[in-house]
């Protein structure tokens, strides 16, 4: 391939002088055609040498590569002279790159380090050409990003604003309870160190709610002082049961046989160096007192380091099964129904580093969207120690491939013909649906003159995009720029009948507007798309028709960025600084967003109809956009009735377009336009005040005053 861009990374090099042999480990691939290079040595220092391959998931995830693809080598080679280099040559065809080895210097340690910085920052901006690609601008607010995602000084102000407990209270309310079911506590234990096993333990025993029980399998550990304590535990707590396996099984294995021995209507899991907050069990029992029939109660996160600082807290949305495919995004703290885990046979061997995924995706599979909760609150602190996956992720491989495999087990498991495939970042997954019929698209274009944006636009559409089947219907609003008809000629002529104009000459109104073209369309799916676009991903249509083949789907969005390639639209929010506005606006392209939601496909309460697709049919039966919205938030307004329909809508970061709207463009700069905004947002607040209050895509403890997804403090009082 012709101007091949090929990877290479010495992640160690390790010299042997009694053998004059120095051990090489690495990754090498073609940034372009995801294929592994060809390795080759030839110097006359060389006395023999052996090359084999294997799998390196972390960099698959990082470049967007199968999990299978073997780009990890081992050089072992034999050298004459060691202080003298070595070439070693990487190619792919006519293209070649040579990294001179010394033979003596060992790369260990520090190099290491140096490597995962280096892989860090391949990851968070998708390769070492993210300046060059998007400029000092984007790559300065990338930085600033990162440093205030360091700076945790809001979080420690939002704990200390929202964790004021007062236990009397919380304990006469517990007393009021009807409903105190046992939850049985699951732990497995393999080699702990002290300290943590006994905070571990401790967090349980301090929980304000008391009808628990804590059931330990020990893994088998081979330090002793790990079953004296867990045997003091015992003898002082009826609480707690232990059972010690006979032989080291693994994390599934040593769960199962902790959940033999649970008793307890519900199960939460609890791995053994992490803590439970004082609240969390009251809190869960709470939510069951409120619904009994309620499956599965998950709850929101952080991290806790080695002196107790919590910090990188997880505020997570409700119940979102398109996230879910994507990311573990219910990992910690999960309590689950007991009946259904025995019913699905609790956890599988073989997903071990994601055995909870695997979990939870089976386990939903059992039950339905009203029987799984929420908490917004932080319940589960996970401990960060250095050889945790959270400390380190590039070290746990495995783990990413076996949540692939979870993934793809339950896209299987539920009849549906797709592949599954590792995301940008770590612990992140694509579900790549198979198109079942190539139905026809139309694709509604409004317009009035703009005879560079409809070119720009639809040039775009032509030259670059795959999906075979669609029309591009032109909802002319009054052009009266003679140019405007020639280019309509032009694209008549190149098209046929996949070009129509639909003359629309009425006071602008965009719902009405769009209304009226949608009544010529003849595609089983609808794209309304903004004459201000312009297509960068070729399968950006056929990855939004995959997603709105489906019943369950509602409308589909896509990633728009402005020019400077900053995001313009990543899904919408109810409530975000008024009516509604855009997440992770303006963060640079390449970002991952907030716990990698700009690499996966979201559930959100509403897209943008600057690119927007739904079925036709959907679209007649909702009566369109509502005209009463003339120009703001009809698009929402749609969105929310599909929703109420029971329809998830859902962004889809594979869908990549530009957006040529001005960042700095104000709706409100005349009397008439905030007399009309304002008529519009009252409307929205009128009739959709519960999810302006509370949007369930979106944790009430983040900010309602941007879309950065900080903390919500000061005089921002979080909702839950």
């Amino acid at each position: 391939m012709s101007g091949e861009k090929i990877l290479v990374c010495i992640d160690s090099s390790e010299y042997l002088p009694k053998q004059k042999k120095t051990i090489i480990k690495g990754w090498t691939l073609g940034e372009n055609s995801k294929t592994v290079p060809n390795i080759h040595i030839d110097s006359d220092n060389v006395i023999d040498y052996s090359l084999s391959f294997h799998n390196r998931s972390d960099v698959a995830a990082v470049h967007k590569t199968s999990a299978t693809l073997q780009m990890g080598f081992l050089l072992e080679i034999m050298v004459e002279n060691s202080n003298q280099q070595i070439p070693i040559t990487f190619s792919i065809n006519d293209n070649s790159v040579i990294e001179m080895i010394d033979p003596k210097k060992n790369l260990d340690g520090d190099a290491a380090k140096i490597n995962q910085f280096e892989l860090f920052y391949r990851k968070a901006r998708k390769g070492l050409g993210y300046l060059k690609r998007n400029g000092l601008k984007s790559t300065l607010r990338r930085v600033k990003l990162e440093q205030s995602k360091q700076n945790d000084e809001s979080y420690q102000q939002w704990i200390d604003e929202n964790e004021q407990w007062s236990p009397s209270l919380i304990e006469k309310e517990i007393a009021t309870y009807d409903y105190k079911p046992l939850i049985s506590i699951l732990m497995p234990v393999y080699n702990v160190e002290e300290k943590w096993l006994v905070k571990c333990i401790e967090s349980v025993q301090n929980q304000f709610y008391s009808n628990w029980e804590l059931c330990i399998a020990d893994d088998c550990s081979t330090d002793a002082a790990v079953r004296l304590l867990l045997e003091k535990f015992r003898e002082s707590d009826k609480r707690i049961k232990v059972v010690y396996r006979k032989e080291n099984g693994h994390i599934s294995r040593a769960t199962n046989s902790a959940l033999e021995i649970a008793t307890g209507e519900f199960v939460a899991l609890l791995d053994n160096d992490d803590e439970l907050a004082p609240i969390a069990l009251y809190e869960v029992v709470k939510c069951l007192n409120i619904n009994p029939d309620l499956d599965l109660i998950y709850s929101d996160e952080d991290k806790i380091d080695m002196s107790g600082k919590r910090f990188d807290p997880a505020f997570k949305p409700d119940w979102s099964p398109d996230l879910l495919l994507g990311t573990n995004y219910i990992s910690h703290l999960g309590v689950y129904r007991r009946s259904i885990m025995d019913e699905i046979e609790g956890f599988r061997v073989g997903y071990e580093g994601s055995q909870d995924y695997d979990l939870v995706l089976r386990f939903t599979e059992k039950t339905t969207s009203k029987r799984i909760a929420h908490i917004p609150r932080i319940l589960y602190y996970w401990r960060i120690l250095p050889s945790s996956t959270a400390a380190d992720q590039s070290t746990k491989g495995y783990a990413f491939d076996a949540g692939l495999k979870a993934v793809q087990d339950a896209i299987n498991r539920r009849g549906i013909k797709a592949e599954v495939t590792h995301a940008a970042g770590n612990g992140l997954y694509d579900v790549n649906y198979s198109i079942l019929n190539e139905e026809m698209v139309s694709v509604i274009i409004p317009t009035r003159n703009g005879y560079d944006d409809v070119k720009r636009c639809v040039d775009s559409i032509v030259a670059k995009t795959t999906y075979p089947n669609y029309e591009i219907i032109i909802a002319d609003n009054g052009s009266d720029q003679p140019q405007m008809q020639d280019l309509y000629s032009n694209y008549k002529r190149q098209l046929n009948d996949r070009f129509i104009v639909v003359s629309i000459d009425i006071p602008f109104n965009y719902s009405r507007i769009n209304n009226l073209a949608a009544k010529k369309a003849k595609g089983k799916y609808l794209l309304f798309l903004n004459n201000d676009i312009e297509v960068i991903t070729p399968e950006w249509m056929t990855r939004m028709v995959s997603f709105a083949q489906f019943e369950r789907i509602g409308c589909v969005g896509a990633k728009l960025y402005y020019p400077n390639n900053t995001i313009q639209h990543a899904g919408v929010i109810l409530g975000m600084g008024g009516a509604a506005g855009h997440g992770h606006h303006t963060f640079p392209r390449g970002d991952f967003g907030y716990f990698g939601k700009l690499e996966i496909n979201v559930d959100y309460l509403a897209v943008t109809a600057a690119c927007m697709m739904i079925r036709a049919k959907d679209f007649s039966e909702l009566g369109g956009f509502n005209e009463e919205l003339t120009v703001a938030f009809n698009d929402v307004d749609l969105c929310l009735r599909e929703y109420e329909k029971g329809h998830n809508n859902v962004w889809l970061h594979g869908a990549e377009l530009y957006h040529f709207e001005s960042q700095s463009r104000g709706y409100e700069n005349t009397p008439e336009k905030l007399e009309r905004f304002e008529k519009e947002t009252a409307y929205m607040e009128q009739t959709w005040s519960k999810y302006i209050e509370n949007d369930p895509y979106y944790n009430p403890n983040l900010t309602r005053g941007g879309g950065d997804f900080s903390v919500r403090i000061n005089n921002e009082k979080a909702v839950g």
